[in-house]
């Protein structure tokens, strides 16, 4: 008899090895579970839990449940979930190095300018030592895709001088451009948009196409000018630096290379989504017919031009921090050319199959 319970229990101490080596990790997500981003943060989750064999799975929290995107960079810095998504723009001062894809920029091709900050982030050290100081590690990034203007109330932004006097919701950089041009800001949460366009709290939003569908809101706006006006990049998920010190050399091997593949299907999804929704809402396919314009060219060149000064602005201000900001700023830049020539050359990574 107590040889056979020394055989039972070298098999349950056995089998608790087996179940401690298995790692759940708590991530906590801003936006609902639907739309293109949703399903590459998912394909990201399924990715490393098959790159693993099932031994790195996680418990998501959606639509701010657990966390939203103003406690988010806290929440996960802390230990209140291991990985989190973040924009930079809600916490600027800790997510310094992130803010860098918050500039506006020549390119709004959402493929250019996750792997320009992919790159940019994984290999720049004096970027990941500002992020590990916050207590955090980069993972993968997103785009907003191009800027748009989407208005209700009658309202609608196709030249820059509709900008003044407009309510107007924006952030990031956008933001301060706006507030330049006489636009009145109006502070929410992207979450918060439908509701305040439904009850005129504001008369525009400087959004994305892929959010059209995600929150609903050809339900509530009367027009969209396609501006494509640079992108939001400071979007990235990030995750716990203990946790990730905690992991071994092939989870973390693993984690970075879901984190790659994630940054192609995520621009995939969204390029795709961009299509989508804007026949959707010329035809009425999306759930309701709204009116589409398209900015010139020469208004959407007098937007560039108000932003360029706050690039400069972002040098001058992580230089103050100890950092060769114009260095980083050169290097940003040149990793945008060299993914602009490659998608020029060879077109996307789904494409050359």
């Amino acid at each position: 008899m107590l040889k056979g319970m020394a055989s039972g229990l070298v098999l349950t101490l056995a089998m608790a090895g087996t179940v401690s080596a298995d790692t759940v990790l708590r991530f906590a997500e801003g936006s609902p579970n639907r739309g293109s981003r949703a399903e590459a943060v998912e394909h990201f989750m399924e990715e490393v839990k098959q790159l693993s064999d099932g031994t790195l799975t996680f418990d998501i929290h959606w639509g701010g449940a657990l966390l939203d995107y103003k406690t988010m960079t806290d929440g996960v810095s802390r230990g209140t979930a291991d990985m989190g998504t973040m924009l930079a723009a809600y916490t600027p001062q800790k997510l310094k190095a992130l803010t860098i894809g918050d500039i506006p920029v020549g390119s709004s091709d959402p493929w250019v300018g996750t792997r320009a900050m992919y790159e940019l982030m994984t290999t720049n050290k004096t970027l990941q030592e500002l992020l590990a100081r916050q207590g955090l590690v980069y993972v993968t990034g997103y785009s907003s895709t191009g800027v748009q203007f989407e208005c209700g109330g009658g309202h609608s932004i196709r030249t820059v001088d509709d900008i003044k006097g407009k309510r107007v919701r924006a952030i990031a950089t956008y933001a301060k451009v706006l507030d330049e041009l006489g636009a009145s800001l109006v502070n929410i949460t992207a979450g918060d948009f439908y509701q305040s366009l439904d009850t005129g709290l504001v008369d525009c939003s400087a959004s994305y196409l892929y959010t059209i569908r995600t929150l609903k809101t050809y339900e509530v706006i009367d027009n969209v000018t396609l501006v494509n006006w640079g992108q939001i990049n400071g979007f990235a998920t990030l995750m716990n630096l203990y946790a990730w010190e905690d992991l071994s050399k092939e989870e973390q091997a693993i984690i970075r290379e879901a984190g790659s593949n994630a940054i192609d299907y995520s621009a995939r999804l969204q390029i795709e989504e961009m299509e989508l929704v804007v026949d959707g809402l010329k035809t009425g396919s999306i759930g309701r017919k709204v009116t589409v314009y398209e900015m010139a060219e020469e208004e959407r060149a007098k937007l560039e031009k108000v932003a360029e000064r706050y690039a400069r602005d972002w040098i001058d201000s992580i230089t103050r921090d100890g950092v060769n900001g114009q260095k980083i700023w050169d290097e940003y830049q040149a990793l945008l050319m060299k993914y602009e020539r490659e998608l020029e050359a060879k077109g996307y990574p789904w494409e050359r199959m």
